[in-house]
């Protein structure tokens, strides 16, 4: 991650928000002392998710919290689309109606922590009766800290897992995915002979990363990462994409696509969860939409690479912005919202950043569809030495770069190292300012 505060792209937007907070806006901020009249405060946090059952339970939790605080007059859960998610949040802040609270990608956290748009949190977690600000694991909250502070709370650290379809793999006369592993064959090598056996002998795709779609590249880290790449250096200066680590990863990636058929092409989405492929690489918190999935299915840690077995997490980060309307309010009900009781409710969604709930007990209590054997062998130990997605600052702009430089790449003929040199040009400019 770049430890740079210059601000461009997506940082830019913030920065506008900034200033108007600056030059006076911070009298909106009416609740300031703690002793809001009843009934005055309304407050919005902006999420991606429009699951029922997830705004289900955030509600109720607002609806509890509502009963102790009078102030309060409505909390209500602003779901954006995913995949403009940050770019309608930005727009927000700079046109002055910012939310009070807001769900905040790993890849933005440098743009968000370091341009000073998300209130620190900190002293008032502390504050908080019951807290135990303590038992928030310090691995955790590295993309969310500056000079000391939490800036945005972890709420979700979720592991990369693969989820395979025992089903599939039997129709395609091949041993179940348990047995796999303990043959040895939970390599990516392994899995795309295996994935292409099956595309040849069921006609279905042999292995999925998911939501990658051709487009959202940062999901490959779960690849890469095991070949011991990276899209840039450590300080976020240099670009690496044309490593020869990262080219010997990409190659494999291509060949699974256009020579092995082991992963669907371009223009084709499968669904694992509806029984199109053997396996996807996704999120443990995407087990609940095998409720009704309807085939024999098992969950695995990510395959290990030529560098050996990386855990990759996703983080997402929620925080209480700086020019909202409720500053002090919103942070109070953020500690309350991630209190250790509710953040026990939200992990059968959302994997929490406590150490004394990442137990099985306690997952295996609200995640139904998880095994304590699975969750303890699979998620809890994902989370020993797990490094998280690739960010930087200028996110945004920098992720439609390496897309329209990568694009190429998705051609039969595609010459691999010079597409990967091509992202490298694309990217220097902003990685160096």
């Amino acid at each position: 991650m770049r430890t740079a505060k210059t601000l461009t792209g997506l940082a830019v937007l913030t920065a506008t928000a900034l200033a108007l907070t600056a030059c006076g806006a911070s009298g909106s901020n009416d609740d300031s002392g703690g002793d809001a009249a009843a009934g005055s405060v309304s407050l919005r946090m902006t999420t991606w998710t429009a699951d029922k059952t997830q705004l289900a339970l955030f509600n109720s939790i607002a609806d509890s919290y509502k009963k102790s605080h009078p102030e309060i007059k409505k909390i209500t859960f602003d779901s954006l689309p995913f995949e403009d998610y940050t770019t309608t949040l930005t727009t927000q802040i700079a046109g002055g109606d910012a939310p009070d609270l807001a769900w905040v990608l790993e890849q933005d956290a440098p743009d968000f922590v370091q341009s000073g748009a998300l209130a620190p949190l900190t002293d008032t977690l502390k504050a908080t009766k019951g807290y135990d600000y303590g038992d928030i694991k310090p691995d955790t909250t590295k993309l969310w800290k500056q000079d000391g502070q939490l800036i945005a709370y972890p709420f979700s650290t979720s592991p990369f897992v693969v989820f395979a379809n025992d089903d599939l793999l039997a129709k395609a006369g091949l041993p179940t995915s348990k047995e796999l592993k303990a043959q040895g064959k939970w390599n990516w090598k392994d899995l795309a002979e295996i994935g292409s056996t099956v595309n040849a002998k069921t006609g279905k795709a042999g292995m999925i990363i998911r939501d990658f779609d051709f487009s959202a590249w940062s999901n490959l880290a779960t690849v890469w990462d095991s070949w011991g790449a990276a899209p840039w250096s450590a300080d976020g200066s240099k670009c690496t994409f044309d490593s020869a680590k990262m080219t010997d990863a990409f190659t494999y990636l291509h060949d699974a696509i256009f020579t092995q058929k082991a992963m669907p092409g371009p223009g084709t989405k499968p669904d694992f969860f509806a029984g199109d492929s053997a396996f996807t690489v996704t999120q443990i918190s995407r087990a609940s939409l095998l409720a009704d999935g309807g085939f024999a299915w098992n969950v695995l840690p990510l395959p290990d690479g030529p560098d050996g077995h990386v855990s990759v997490v996703g983080q997402a980060g929620l925080g209480a912005m700086a020019k909202g309307k409720h500053v002090d309010e919103a942070k109070k009900f953020l500690a309350y919202f991630t209190n250790p009781t509710n953040s026990k409710k939200l992990a059968q969604f959302f994997p929490p950043p406590r150490t004394s709930q990442l137990n099985a007990a306690t997952l295996a209590a609200t995640n139904k569809q998880l095994s304590k054997e699975q969750i303890q062998d699979v998620v809890i130990s994902a989370f020993d030495g797990a490094v998280t997605k690739p960010s930087h600052t200028n996110s945004a702009e920098i992720a439609q770069k390496v897309k329209t430089a990568l694009d190429p790449m998705w051609k039969a003929d595609a010459d691999v190292h010079g597409v990967l040199t091509s992202v490298c040009s694309a990217i220097k400019p902003m990685l160096a300012g």
